[in-house]
């Protein structure tokens, strides 16, 4: 019975282990509660370099941690939201963003979407009009065969 009950405790230890994650605690000290909630706004809009779909109050990696600091630091030091994701970009690219800005370089990430949208519509609306072109062209009868169903029709009729 004690083996019993160790192995449920370890099968749901298991199992619940996935669901809880850990988040990085930082100690940072703000000069203002406006400062630190902005920082975190900035740092939950930055994408983390190392980790591909975490944002940087997410993330647990070392290049995370130290650009939470890096955005703590310069809020702090009254560098405009702006400056800081300048200086985020130039560094690591329009990669670090969650939403980049449409200019040359992302028409085809904001567009493409839509192209492809487009697309499917068009390849949609040429084959339903295929299908309906081969449906109308199939129930038409060429002149022959209306005289043959001419024929059957009058030969049911007289034969009853």
């Amino acid at each position: 019975m004690k083996i019993i009950t160790h192995f449920l405790l370890g099968c749901a230890s298991l199992l619940f282990a996935g669901s809880v994650m850990a988040t990085p605690v930082d100690t940072y000290e703000f000069k203002s509660v406006e400062n630190q909630e902005r920082a975190l706004a900035l740092s939950d809009q930055l994408r983390c370099p190392q980790c591909q779909n975490q944002n940087l109050v997410d993330s647990n990696s070392p290049v995370a941690k130290d650009l939470r600091l890096e955005v703590y630091k310069m809020v702090d030091g009254g560098k405009s939201d702006d400056e800081i994701i300048n200086f985020m970009t130039s560094r690591y690219g329009n990669f670090v963003l969650y939403k980049p800005k449409l200019d040359s370089e992302t028409y085809i990430l904001w567009l493409g979407p839509f192209g492809l949208l487009i697309l499917g519509l068009f390849i949609g609306f040429i084959f339903v009009r295929k299908q309906r072109i081969q449906e109308s062209e199939s129930t038409t009868l060429s002149t022959e065969q209306q005289a043959e169903l001419d024929a059957l029709l009058n030969n049911d009729k007289t034969t009853k």
